[in-house]
């Protein structure tokens, strides 16, 4: 059979994504980012890798696009590792939607966690609820009018602090702030999503509506 060069690029990439996912550690890697943004420091833990071989895999993986290293919009000292989702269409990964109650947490619990909250309830029909570390007084008007333009209703919604996550089946961070200010227990999810009030864009807002729908349906299909 005769390859042309374009299929022979084509082949080199799938090498290259298949020779980085042969060894378990990175594997494991895989996994728990499916559903999952995680700090190096937080893999190491969860996975009992040295955190110099935990550097060697992460740019394995980030040589062949599997996933990508950022800083935390946070604490900018941090760091949080993505996976990039494309590259493994074909793979089958983990899932771990609950069957019961999912709390969203954010700061201000103003914006991303009331979306979240809204749209996982509107997209699988289960509970969901949200909070905040740091409430504001009212949700943002820009939250307010994403919603509205997916066919969502923000208006009667209203921030509140966390007291408890007793009773939730889930806890997923939508913001790196309150993720940094908690402390996680190993079933949290975190998904690191930048805060659409920093700009109040319609942009930023509806960036944050399709980075959401695409982590949930991620973690139920």
């Amino acid at each position: 059979m005769i390859y042309s060069f374009a299929m022979n690029e084509a082949l080199e990439a799938r090498a290259r994504l298949h020779g980085a996912l042969a060894e378990p550690h990175r594997l494991a890697i895989i996994d728990e980012l499916a559903h999952s943004d995680r700090s190096p420091k937080e893999l190491a833990e969860r996975l009992g890798i040295a955190t110099n071989l935990l550097a060697h895999h992460l740019e394995t993986l980030e040589s062949a696009g599997l996933v990508r290293r950022f800083v935390s919009s946070g604490d900018r000292r941090r760091r949080y590792v993505r996976l990039e989702r494309q590259p493994l269409e074909s793979l089958d990964l983990p899932t771990t939607a609950p069957a019961g109650t999912v709390l969203f947490v954010c700061t201000h619990n103003s914006a991303r966690s009331q979306l979240a909250a809204a749209m996982w309830t509107h997209r699988t029909g289960r509970s969901a609820t949200s909070a905040g570390t740091h409430p504001a007084d009212h949700v943002h008007p820009g939250a307010v009018a994403a919603a509205k333009r997916i066919g969502l209703d923000l208006g009667d919604a209203a921030p509140r602090r966390l007291d408890s996550t007793d009773g939730t089946d889930l806890v997923v961070t939508v913001c790196d702030r309150a993720h940094e200010e908690l402390s996680p227990l190993p079933d949290w999810l975190h998904w690191s999503i930048p805060d659409p009030a920093a700009s109040g864009s319609r942009s930023a807002f509806d960036q944050v509506i399709a980075d959401l729908g695409r982590r949930i349906d991620d973690l139920v299909s």
